[in-house]
């Protein structure tokens, strides 16, 4: 990255694919912005940046820069793609962190479990300016992405005809409005929405809250 490149991303403030952090924090808290990135497009988190876009530097890049790697390879499950550089700024050292999308997602926390459990499992993704915990939605969403090809053939039954005549008169739905209006389990109800987006029915959004709802494809 140029120096004119980190100025930009400094002006254009904290978003989906940005983040900033006066120093290293913990590596957990720094793991879930790492892991969230992962999951989501990719993005960068510059360290020595305040909130407010003020360039205040760390003390010590390199250490700064060797926690940052402990956090990718301790507290990352399954590894991350990374590129750490360092870019001074009025005379003060910036690390500048790259987190690469995944094409291996969901990424979590490191849980010492040989598989993803879903229940447990402490999965990020980036919403707007925030890294939250998915929902069990989403992390089916980013393992079927993943690992499965998309549904393209796929039976359209009465738990979907329901989903599809709730959308006709309201622009959302999400998995407890399903759960009653189709009168089955909350589990039934989120997988049934799941298997709607794989098959590009529906659209997936998260609040910045961390809660699903679904909207149809136009």
């Amino acid at each position: 990255m140029r120096r004119k490149d980190l100025l930009q991303l400094i002006e254009e403030g904290e978003n989906l694919h940005v983040e900033f952090k006066q120093r290293f924090s913990t590596h957990e808290k720094i793991a879930r912005e790492i892991i969230a990135f992962a999951n989501t497009a990719g993005g960068y988190i510059l360290f020595g940046i305040d909130d407010d876009k003020k360039v205040v530097g760390v003390s010590s890049e390199k250490g700064e820069a060797e926690l940052i790697r402990e956090t990718f390879k301790i507290y990352c499950e399954p590894p991350i793609n990374h590129d750490i550089q360092y870019i001074e700024l009025d005379g003060k050292e910036i690390v500048v962190v790259q987190v690469f999308e995944s094409d291996k997602k969901p990424h979590r926390l490191q849980d010492y479990h040989k598989d993803l459990d879903i229940t447990t499992a402490q999965v990020f993704v980036r919403v707007n300016d925030k890294s939250i915990l998915a929902s069990k939605e989403m992390i089916r969403i980013l393992k079927a992405n993943s690992t499965e090809a998309e549904l393209k053939k796929y039976t359209i039954g009465s738990n979907e005809k329901i989903v599809f005549s709730f959308l006709e008169n309201n622009d959302t739905i999400d998995v407890k409005t399903l759960s009653k209006i189709a009168n089955i389990s909350g589990r039934r109800a989120s997988r049934t929405l799941v298997k709607l987006v794989r098959a590009n029915l529906l659209y997936i959004h998260t609040r910045d809250n961390g809660d699903e709802y679904f909207s149809a494809r136009t």
